[in-house]
């Protein structure tokens, strides 16, 4: 490892600290709602480029999966460049490749575009957190801000289709990227204002061969989800596929296992914790996206419903992943993971059982409803499972543990939208309904999963997080870390060393 002198900062005033959160927040709000903005106006992007369902997956999952893929090599970036440097580039490349999007004259040009908005994406996402980190050296402040923070995520995910069905009422499909561009203007002015630059104290070298490997297996898994219903499951297409993710995935463990300083510690997989907490963010971000999609085709396709009206229908699931968030923050701060584990997995499985025989007859309170039980569940997750994930863990490996866990969710999210797409392709307007019930029943599974990860997280792991983590850990994603994040990981003293 090379190691980068810190030169002393006289601190900064309260407000100059809180305008730098106001300033981060912004642009990561951009980040999780072109997560989740474009899944309303899937049907609307059909279509206008006329193409179908099964095309318009890859609109999502080119976002998703170069996100999970750079998330840690970005944070390595900003290590050892300085993170506004890093923070304003991506902001530059988010704003232009949203511009491209919105010019798209066809799909392929619109998945490529929306590739290279996930480069953007991944150097906003760990690096602004490490930025209020830094800036705020106080532990109380800090833990206050991280609550702001997840607010604002949580809020930006679940506002996503509500945004996305009115800009498409109002303005059209092209809207939801266009609208980034002021948005992406005012914030790079703000960073150049008042956020003061940092590196980490340690910078990582970066692993090149992994992080080539690690996106070769992304994208292949994701590929052949999306397209094996339409070649084939058993096709020579699909095996070739089955073995360039088996290939991919060996070498990738193979090459990590041999350097020095991996892009993954794959040796924190040999805690049982660590990895239950890995698969339950998985499994939370797929029940999130089969969800969405599946209601947003349903509604649009077999009931008529407009953008705008799709858009709200998930309303409830907005209310409730905003409320519970703080909530489940503040209970594993006193009572540990296990018991907002417990609830987040039953509301998601009573969610997905809601919907587990959907009809085009189901009443609208009973889908309101399961999105109101789904939108509790994810915001009682993500706090517990990233107190599971780093809790016990020395500061050097728990900011790589977050990081993983980061990945982990970004890579469900694009595994939920290749398995909901797949399950309805082909399907008719009259046959949807019952073509998406195996996506509830999984939404309802990932639920019942979440309790086996509230087994495995144990009071144990409880009792390792209710510090200074525990008390600031109200994320509601783990692009968020609270205390180390991915562009913090080996790379900046722990803050409670720092304040």
């Amino acid at each position: 490892m090379t190691t980068t002198p810190l030169a002393q900062q006289p601190p900064l005033s309260a407000r100059r600290r809180w305008t730098v959160l106001a300033v981060c927040a912004l642009s990561m709000f951009l980040v999780g709602l072109d997560t989740t903005i474009v899944n309303v106006g899937l049907p609307e992007i059909g279509r206008g480029l006329g193409v179908s369902t099964r095309g318009l997956e890859w609109v999502v999952d080119s976002y998703t999966v170069v996100l999970a893929a750079l998330l840690i090599a970005s944070g390595a970036l900003a290590d050892r460049f300085g993170r506004r440097r890093v923070f304003r580039t991506g902001l530059a490349v988010f704003g232009a490749a949203s511009l491209a999007c919105a010019a798209a004259p066809s799909l392929g040009f619109l998945v490529a575009a929306r590739a290279v908005q996930g480069v953007g994406a991944s150097m906003l996402s760990p690096v602004a957190l490490a930025i209020v980190v830094n800036a705020m050296p106080d532990p109380r402040e800090r833990a206050r801000a991280i609550g702001v923070w997840a607010s604002v995520f949580g809020l930006s995910m679940a506002a996503g289709p509500v945004t996305g069905g009115a800009l498409i009422e109002a303005l059209g499909w092209r809207s939801v990227f266009w609208v980034n561009a002021p948005v992406v203007a005012a914030a790079l002015v703000l960073v150049a204002l008042f956020v003061p630059e940092s590196h980490g104290q340690r910078a990582r070298r970066l692993d090149l061969p992994g992080q080539v490997l690690l996106t070769a297996a992304l994208c292949a898994a994701v590929g052949v989800l999306i397209e094996g219903p339409r070649i084939g499951w058993a096709s020579p297409w699909a095996v070739a596929g089955y073995a360039a993710v088996a290939a991919s995935t060996a070498a990738f463990v193979r090459v990590e296992l041999r350097r020095p300083e991996p892009l993954m510690d794959l040796g924190l997989f040999r805690r049982p914790r660590f990895t239950a907490a890995v698969l339950g963010a998985v499994a939370v971000f797929v029940a999130l996206n089969v969800s969405l999609l599946l209601t947003t085709l349903h509604l649009q396709h077999t009931r008529g419903w407009t953008p705008l009206e799709a858009g709200a229908a998930t309303l409830p699931m907005a209310l409730g992943a905003t409320v519970c968030a703080p909530w489940s923050g503040s209970l594993v701060a006193r009572r540990g993971p296990r018991r907002p584990l417990v609830l987040a997995g039953a509301f998601t499985a009573a969610g997905g059982l809601c919907m587990a025989y959907p009809g085009t007859d189901t009443s609208v309170p009973l889908l309101l409803l399961a999105h109101l039980l789904i939108g509790i569940g994810f915001g009682f997750a993500n706090a517990p499972l990233t107190n599971t994930a780093v809790g016990g863990l020395p500061p050097s490996r728990a900011g790589v543990a977050g990081a993983v866990t980061s990945t982990a969710r970004q890579v469900g999210a694009a595994v939920g939208v290749a398995v909901a797409g797949g399950l309805v392709t082909g399907a008719g307007p009259g046959g949807l309904a019952h073509a998406s019930r195996p996506g509830w029943l999984l939404v309802a599974a990932c639920g019942a999963f979440l309790l086996v990860v509230a087994r495995a997280s144990g009071e144990a792991a409880g009792q390792g997080g209710r510090g200074v983590y525990a008390r600031a850990s109200t994320s509601v994603n783990a692009d968020k870390e609270p205390r180390w994040t991915p562009g913090t990981s080996t790379g900046s003293t722990p803050s409670s060393k720092r304040g």
